[in-house]
């Protein structure tokens, strides 16, 4: 349900019980307004060419061009075992058993695991080596069918990319790609944080084994004019890319500063907040670790107003649905069979 539909409808009868209230979720909406009108709608792949667009593609391209990239609530009931011939006619089917297995590891008691940070960084690392001026890259499982994982950019995942690699080898019998596998665990990870969102999730990506472009992927060194460059090379907006970085909230650094392994992000990592905003912001780079990136992204002209609206109140609301269609997006970059996909959404697990 959207912000928009539910909030306003609600607003005569807070107002009532709290002065000063509709003024309040006015500014709310007015924010988010803000944010979702300030994001990218590029198309990308197929999506570009002239060719009459499938059902699959008309969808996603209604998401890149505007639409929500937030899940409904639908679910899915698998029709017997992984092994079943039911189950092996059906990409819904295996997907769910998969994710199924991928949800066990990315929760425990307190949160978000290890793990589930690792598969949300993975999927940005194999995503973000596209931009449009490459031939290649992208959301094709290069950086764990190529040597991308040596890469210096790419310290940190040796354990989450061997655990996806152990994934992979469990169900490429089942014609998964590498891919999908890797967006699908960024995907589940994400959802399974406690308050992270279900984003719309599609699959059906092919497998590249060359290994992606160089000097695609953001560092933690970077100037925000620096990134802005970056990241509008992958059309994405300043928005957007502020939208992005708040994944930093459950992150945990471990090569930045080997001093400080282990050292998070925001005094929150285990759950899907918007205290990394604001910490960044008020933060004297003590009790977390904020990256130079990160800080001068919040100071910057063009997106420190964004940044100041995820901070403030309300500011869930507002990152929730502009982080899913940013990262939507990212799912997506460099994948020219946008037509033939399917969607999987329904086998992802509920929010938290």
């Amino acid at each position: 349900m959207k912000i928009s539909t539910f909030l306003v409808g609600l607003i005569p009868t807070w107002a009532l019980a709290y002065p000063g209230m509709d003024r309040a979720m006015a500014e709310i909406q007015a924010r988010r307004d803000f944010a979702l009108e300030r994001r990218s709608t590029d198309l990308l792949g197929d999506l570009l060419s002239e060719v009459a667009l499938t059902v699959v593609g008309s969808a996603i391209k209604a998401v890149l061009q505007g639409g929500s990239a937030v899940a409904d609530s639908s679910t899915y009931t698998p029709p017997g075992d992984l092994a079943s011939d039911a189950c092996k006619a059906s990409v819904l089917c295996v997907w769910s058993h998969i994710v199924n297995e991928l949800s066990e590891t990315f929760t425990d008691s307190n949160g978000c695991t290890d793990l589930a940070r690792g598969a949300i960084r993975q999927g940005f690392h194999d995503a973000a080596t596209w931009d449009k001026n490459s031939a290649y890259g992208g959301a094709d499982g290069s950086l764990l069918l190529s040597d991308e994982l040596d890469r210096s950019e790419n310290l940190g995942l040796q354990t989450i990319g061997d655990q996806t690699k152990t994934w992979y080898d469990s169900y490429k019998e089942y014609n998964i790609t590498m891919a999908d596998l890797i967006q699908t665990a960024a995907m589940v990870a994400t959802v399974s944080c406690p308050g992270g969102p279900r984003i719309r999730h599609f699959v059906g990506r092919k497998d590249n084994s060359e290994g992606g472009p160089t000097g695609k992927l953001p560092l933690p060194g970077q100037d925000a004019k620096a990134l802005i460059d970056l990241f509008s090379a992958k059309t994405f907006t300043s928005s957007d890319l502020v939208a992005l970085i708040g994944a930093h909230t459950v992150a945990k650094q471990r090569f930045v500063d080997t001093s400080r392994t282990g050292a998070s992000q925001d005094s929150t990592p285990a759950v899907w907040d918007t205290k990394y905003f604001s910490e960044t912001i008020q933060g004297d780079n003590s009790t977390i670790l904020i990256f130079h990136s990160d800080k001068s992204i919040s100071n910057y002209a063009s997106t420190k107003a964004q940044f100041s609206a995820f901070a403030g109140m309300g500011g869930k609301a507002l990152w929730s649905p502009a982080y899913a269609q940013a990262y939507f997006r990212m799912s997506l970059l460099g994948v020219n069979n946008l037509n033939d996909l399917t969607e999987i959404t329904k086998v992802l697990p509920l929010p938290s």
